[in-house]
């Protein structure tokens, strides 16, 4: 499974990025596979490892502000594995050139 997701929180003001560093150790800590982007933060791995990442992420967030919205989608591919990275490395056959990517 792939997913991507953002976490925003409320009430903390308008510099986020110590917040957001919070989330991402976490994620990072998980030992599961992800890519942070400048907008979200996708991550691979089995369905429950994902979605109780993602709760864990949302949860420390509540932990830190007082209302959190977190925007979740997700890419469940049976028995698909290496998704982070080869759905990019497609594309960028097709085009014949290097694409950016987060």
């Amino acid at each position: 499974m792939l997913a991507s997701f953002a976490i925003l929180p409320f009430g903390v003001g308008e510099e986020l990025k110590e917040h957001v560093a919070a989330v991402v150790k976490l994620v990072a800590d998980s030992g599961l596979d992800y890519k942070l982007g400048a907008m979200q933060t996708t991550i691979e791995g089995g369905q429950s490892e994902v979605m109780g990442l993602i709760m864990k992420c949302h949860n420390l967030m509540m932990e830190r502000a007082p209302r959190v919205l977190t925007s979740i989608t997700m890419d469940d591919h049976q028995g698909a594995t290496g998704r982070l990275e080869g759905k990019v490395a497609d594309v960028a056959e097709v085009l014949q050139r290097q694409v950016n990517h987060e």
